[in-house]
């Protein structure tokens, strides 16, 4: 399976929250699934850090590349198809970062690492 891991459980996974289900945890260390990060992820990250809403121990470049290694992750970088796809989707939900990871998910046939109830409504296979 691909996970395109939406940024809460990229940041949860990273500090081991226990807000990050024992079946997801279990599906993101499997050999048998590969793990992506979004660069909507990464740009969210960054803004957040730049507000102080996030807080990371280091540049955040060199936390994200530790991480990124660690966990051996890919990255899924934002194509046009992707950004178009967004004018698909119903107005569900505000949140542009979580638009662009849900229209990445579908234009990728991925599915989505989420606790964002409101991703659900989505036509877009969920795991949490």
């Amino acid at each position: 399976m691909k996970i395109l891991l939406d940024t809460h459980v990229f940041l949860w996974w990273v500090v081991d929250d226990p807000r990050l289900s024992a079946e997801l945890r279990m599906a993101l260390e499997s050999p048998d699934n590969t793990v992506f990060l979004s660069s909507a992820s990464v740009w969210e990250i960054a803004i957040k850090q730049s507000l102080d809403r996030v807080r990371l121990p280091q540049d955040p470049a060199d936390w994200l590349r530790t991480y990124v290694t660690q966990y051996g992750l890919l990255a899924l970088a934002i194509e046009h198809s992707h950004a178009l796809a967004v004018r698909n989707l119903p107005a569900r939900h505000r949140d542009p970062f979580d638009r662009m990871l849900v229209a990445q998910a579908i234009c990728e046939s991925m599915t989505l690492a989420t606790a964002d109830r409101a991703i659900r409504q989505y036509d877009v296979p969920v795991i949490s």
